[in-house]
């Protein structure tokens, strides 16, 4: 049974990636995951909607991959694997590979164009980044109380983990 979300036991503590999961190809997607782990610890809203074992957060989340999914595996330091949510990734991989496109145009843009073509793919991004975000929501609601600001936050990170065009 769950109780009453209160802001100091239902967020994440702690996120971490099991051999499953690849180092990412590059320095800088290395940072972004770096970056987007430490967004998501400064703030989110994360509660398991089942609690089998009636443990409380903080909780910890460690991210793996099976087959093609990802898995994320809540729990306690105590009780490790309490919840599974398994997020198919052929419902991600459209707007991942969309994202990555858009990201290299957004990068590209802000070498060598005018600030009203910048402004204008950042909003196409954002909007892409939004709708993977939404998608995510969608497979993490089933399990788990959260908001759609930890969902953009942990949609960075499968961005960062998963191989996209780039």
């Amino acid at each position: 049974m769950k109780a009453a979300m209160t802001a100091e036991t239902d967020r994440l503590e702690d996120v971490s990636f099991d051999g499953s999961i690849a180092a990412p190809r590059t320095p800088e997607l290395e940072q972004e995951r770096r970056v987007a782990v430490f967004d998501l610890l400064e703030g989110n809203t994360f509660g398991l909607k089942e609690n089998p074992a009636g443990a409380s957060g903080p909780w910890q989340l460690k991210i793996s991959a099976q087959g093609h999914q990802l898995v994320f595996s809540a729990g306690t330091g105590e009780r490790p694997d309490l919840v599974d949510i398994l997020v198919p990734l052929a419902g991600l991989q459209q707007v991942v590979r969309d994202y990555a496109q858009i990201c290299e145009s957004y990068f590209d843009a802000v070498r060598h164009l005018p600030p009203s073509r910048i402004e204008a793919i950042d909003e196409g991004r954002r909007t892409i980044h939004d709708e993977g975000s939404r998608i995510l929501l969608g497979h993490l609601e089933k399990k788990v109380d959260t908001d759609m600001a930890t969902a953009r936050r942990l949609f960075t990170i499968v961005c960062a983990l998963t191989p996209g065009d780039r």
